[in-house]
């Protein structure tokens, strides 16, 4: 389990097609407090440590993973927003994340509005995934609350401090995001239907 409060970035090293697995290098500074077989999330997926080598460490996405994420187009150089799972008992600063994505949503509207910044998604609704106004939705793995919600979109309003500090501050029109949707608003969304 996770918060959607971003640690720290990390940077593509290197990204190795084996089969139908990829596996994914990156560089970071919690490289050398990870353990092997610990669940870090990267742009909001979870995915296991399998090795680590000095500041560098690697995981595994399988075929669910790639065909549900945008894991798929991560090159060398690409910035990951990581989170590291959340400790029991800790304050739960963001809303809960499970590191499940549930589908890949673009970008389709940056606007800068006097020191934070407005983005605007777009999804597929055949999903049947759902957003609420004021609710929580997490992009790229970062939680934050849904300002604007339509039937296969919605606004997030973006701070200094997020913008600085995630990979946010690299989307443009266009860009391929991962998205998870509010447990809760998933609940209830099968339990009612998403009219």
């Amino acid at each position: 389990m996770f918060t959607g409060i971003i640690e720290t970035l990390g940077i593509v090293q290197e990204v190795k097609k084996e089969q139908d697995n990829i596996h994914v290098t990156i560089d970071s500074p919690l490289a050398n407090e990870l353990k092997i077989d610990q669940s870090v999330a990267h742009n909001g997926i979870c995915l296991t440590v399998v090795a680590i080598d000095g500041h560098h460490y690697t995981v595994t996405a399988i075929g669910e993973t790639i065909k549900k994420t945008n894991i798929s187009n991560w090159k060398v150089g690409d910035i990951v927003n990581l989170e590291r799972a959340m400790k029991l008992g800790d304050r739960l600063d963001g809303h809960i994340v499970q590191g499940h994505i549930d589908q890949i949503g673009t970008c389709v509207s940056v606007q800068e509005t006097n020191g934070s910044w407005f983005y605007t998604f777009e999804y597929d609704w055949a999903l049947q995934n759902i957003t609420i106004e004021k609710g929580s939705i997490t992009v790229n793995g970062v939680s934050l609350t849904v300002v604007d919600s339509g039937r296969s979109n919605f606004s997030v309003a973006i701070i200094p401090y997020t913008h600085e500090h995630t990979n946010f501050n690299s989307f443009v029109v266009g860009t391929k995001v991962n998205l998870e949707f509010d447990v809760i608003g998933k609940y209830v969304s099968k339990l009612y239907g998403n009219k």
